[in-house]
């Protein structure tokens, strides 16, 4: 394997030959790299952590550090990165606290840009794009293919909904609706359907449609939240909606912090 002499590898790392670890990278004896990752220079990897395939990490990225959680003594929890994702300049992943799980993950085909911080206990979809200085507290979701603005500040425990898209600087304390676009622009509101994301993503007219109607009866009616999704939930009970109109009904009705709507 190719392993610059400057490099500092613990006894009892796992590294396929295929990996390359580039200058001052420091590897704990905890850490597990599967085939063909790339490490350019500076990296940290530290703690239980399992990185996957084809990651490409950048310098100075620090990934499995203790959470910064006063609550945290010291357990052997964890950190479990998919494959094929770019973790650029200066990127945190804190491993997870026994009192969220223990583990935060992080899916396949990510990209993570410079300053990102994923804090403990968080769950990263797939194909999803933090863009830079996205700022995770412990415990919040970020379902598939959603797009976090640089800058964002998210609270702990929020949910980011799948194939949405937030606009840079918004801080986010609620549910981001799935299939939306969020926007501090907007006063923080879901001022419309992420159309050309999901256009991008193969959705067709039918369900953009679908999931425009169901935003008009969420946003433009004035009906409030539970009128609305009761509204919503009578269209799919007639066919005039399909899965992911359903689960954008579900994730409204499983919000615990309430969505931003």
């Amino acid at each position: 394997m190719s392993i610059h002499p400057t490099a500092i590898v613990a006894t009892g790392a796992q590294i396929p030959a295929s990996c390359t670890i580039g200058p001052y990278c420091t590897i704990g004896p905890n850490v597990v790299l599967k085939e063909s990752c790339e490490l350019v220079s500076h990296v940290v990897l530290d703690g239980h952590l399992t990185l996957g395939s084809n990651n490409r990490i950048f310098s100075f990225a620090c990934l499995g550090v203790s959470p910064q959680d006063l609550k945290y003594a010291g357990e052997p929890t964890r950190v479990e990165i998919g494959d094929n994702n770019t973790i650029r300049e200066y990127v945190t992943i804190s491993r997870g606290t026994t009192g969220g799980g223990g583990i935060t993950r992080v899916g396949s085909g990510c990209l993570i840009m410079a300053y990102t911080h994923i804090g403990h206990d968080s769950v990263i979809g797939n194909g999803c794009i933090l863009a830079n200085a996205a700022t995770l507290a412990g415990h919040v979701t970020v379902e598939d293919y959603a797009v976090v603005g640089a800058l964002c500040p998210v609270h702990q425990f929020c949910r980011i909904g799948r194939y949405s898209y937030i606009g840079g600087g918004t801080t986010i304390t609620q549910d981001v609706l799935p299939y939306s676009l969020t926007s501090i622009e907007r006063n923080n509101h879901a001022y419309g359907l992420n159309k050309v994301g999901l256009e991008r993503r193969g959705f067709t007219a039918q369900q953009l449609k679908e999931l425009r109607s169901a935003y008009r009866t969420l946003r433009a009616s004035k009906l409030n939240t539970t009128d609305a999704l009761a509204a919503i939930r009578e269209a799919i009970a007639q066919g005039n909606a399909g899965e992911h109109v359903a689960y954008l009904a579900d994730f409204i009705a499983n919000s615990e912090r309430g969505v931003i709507k």
